[in-house]
C-alpha cells in the first residue's frame, strides 16, 4: 500500500467531539459507553497488537457477550491497574516539574469528528497547556515485569494507543510519561504520523465490522483468545460434524496432529537431558557452565489442610460447605 496517498498534509484536523463527561460519570456509566467505539486503550487490541488482550476477547467486550470473563477490580491492591491509577497524578505532576509544561485533566469521553469514524473514541489522561509542540499527556507506570517492554522505548501497543488519541484528537503529538519500578521516569514524545493513523483507522474499521455485523473476529492462539472461545462457547450440544469434506478444516487438523507429535517428542528429549544432569549433579544445589548455570534445590517445608482425612473425621462438613466446581469443554485429539 502506497502510505503517501492516504495522507492529506494540507487538511488541518478538526478537533474531537465531547461525547460524553466522565467527572461525575458512575464506572457503570462509563463502560457502557466504552462499549460504543472503539477508545485509544482498545486500539492495539483490535488491530491484533495487545500483548495481553485478543481481538476475540475485545469483540466479546464490544457485543456485550464478556459477562463470564474475569474482570479487573478497580479496588483490588495486587493489579496493576489499581496502582497505575493511584500513580498517574504523582507521574503527570513530576512530568510538569521536569518539563515545566502545565498539564490539566480531561474529564470526557472525545469521539472522532468525522460522522464515517464516529466509532473512535478517546480518553486523554492529561491535555499540556500553552506548549505550542506537544498538546497530550499520557501517564504510564510499569512495574519490575513491565519494564522489560520499555527497554527499546515506547511499546508498540503504547504507541498505537497515543496515535489513536491523536487522530481522534486532531492534535500534532503526545509525551508519554512512565514511571518504570517506582522510581525511574521516562519521557518520550511522539509525533503525529499521518500514514500511521491511516493504516490505524482502516485495521480498525475492519475490527469495527466484526463488531456491527456481529461476527466473531479469528482466534489468534493467545491465553487471551483461548479464554474468549471458552466464554462464547461454554457448552457443547453433543453434536458431530463432517468436516472430511472441508479442506482447509482437515489441512489444519492434520497439522495439529502433527505439531502435537513434534511437541511431545520434545518433551521427552527434554526431560532426558534434565534427568542426565540431575544424575550428574547428585546432592549438589548447583553447577555452572561457561554459557550458564543450572540449579536443583529444595523448597522450603509447609504446612496445608489435608481436607482428605479432614472430612473422613468429620463428613457432615462437606453438606455444610459445599463448593461447585463448574465443568469446562476438554479439547482431544483423535
Amino acid at each position: 500500500m502506497d502510505m503517501q496517498n492516504l495522507q492529506h498534509p494540507s487538511r488541518k484536523p478538526r478537533p474531537a467531539l465531547r461525547l460524553v463527561g466522565t467527572k461525575h460519570l458512575p464506572r457503570e456509566e462509563w463502560l457502557v459507553v466504552r462499549k460504543q467505539g472503539i477508545g485509544s486503550s482498545d486500539a492495539a487490541a483490535a488491530v491484533g497488537l495487545n500483548p495481553y488482550k485478543s481481538q476475540l476477547e475485545l469483540w466479546l467486550e464490544k457485543t456485550g457477550r464478556d459477562t463470564s470473563l474475569p474482570k479487573l477490580d478497580p479496588q483490588d491492591e495486587d493489579s496493576p491497574a489499581y496502582w497505575g491509577n493511584i500513580l498517574e497524578p504523582i507521574v503527570a505532576t513530576h512530568y510538569t516539574k521536569r518539563s515545566g509544561h502545565r498539564v490539566r485533566r480531561v474529564n470526557a469521553v472525545l469521539q472522532h469528528p468525522d460522522p464515517k469514524l464516529a466509532w473512535m473514541l478517546a480518553n486523554i489522561d492529561r491535555e499540556v497547556i500553552g506548549a505550542p509542540e506537544v498538546q497530550i499527556l499520557e501517564c504510564k507506570t510499569a512495574g519490575i515485569n513491565g519494564a522489560r517492554l520499555w527497554k527499546e522505548g515506547v511499546p508498540e501497543y503504547v504507541q498505537l494507543q497515543v496515535m489513536h488519541q491523536l487522530a481522534v484528537t486532531g492534535k500534532q503529538a503526545a509525551d508519554v510519561a512512565v514511571l518504570l519500578g517506582g522510581q525511574h521516569l521516562e519521557v518520550h514524545r511522539i509525533e503525529r504520523d499521518e500514514s500511521m493513523i491511516a493504516r490505524l483507522i482502516d485495521l480498525e474499521r475492519l475490527f469495527w465490522d466484526y463488531v456491527v455485523s456481529d461476527t466473531p473476529p479469528p482466534a489468534d492462539g493467545t491465553a487471551s483468545a483461548d479464554a474468549a472461545l471458552r466464554c462464547l462457547y461454554p457448552e457443547d450440544n453433543g453434536q458431530t460434524l463432517d468436516f472430511s469434506q472441508h479442506t482447509e478444516l482437515a489441512s489444519t487438523y492434520l497439522e495439529l496432529r502433527a505439531v502435537r507429535q513434534r511437541i511431545a517428542q520434545q518433551e521427552t528429549r527434554e526431560a532426558q537431558l534434565k534427568q542426565v544432569l540431575q544424575q550428574a549433579m547428585g546432592e549438589a544445589t548447583r553447577a555452572e557452565f561457561a554459557e550458564g548455570y543450572i540449579s536443583w534445590k529444595k523448597s522450603k517445608d509447609s504446612i496445608g489442610l489435608d481436607v482428605e482425612l479432614m472430612l473422613k473425621d468429620k463428613p457432615y462438613l462437606q453438606a455444610r460447605y459445599p463448593k461447585i466446581k463448574t465443568g469446562s469443554r476438554r479439547f482431544l485429539i483423535g
